[in-house]
């Protein structure tokens, strides 16, 4: 699934995705977690690409550095610029 900085956050996960969580023998909070997890994973892909390395290769530290980056964009350019929209 390929994501752009303007793609809403609530389509890190596709319909077909949520589905397949959904049908899953999995508890309520274990559901939450399964679809956080397809949802960082979806992050930490788009943070590989951008610092153009291999996730296995991204830092603690280039993860905190996108997330402050992106924090700032949300902050002065407004929501619809920054890549997470909350």
């Amino acid at each position: 699934m390929d994501i752009s900085p303007n793609q809403s956050s609530t389509q890190f996960l596709s319909s077909e995705e949520s589905a397949q969580v959904d049908a899953a023998l999995l508890s309520s909070p274990e559901k939450f977690l399964t679809r956080l997890t397809i949802s960082s994973l979806r992050i930490l892909q788009y943070i590989a690409k951008e610092y153009d390395v291999s996730i296995e290769e991204l830092t603690t530290k280039q993860i905190i550095t996108w997330f402050e980056i992106d924090a700032k964009v949300r902050r002065e350019k407004g929501i619809e610029e920054a890549f997470l929209k909350w």
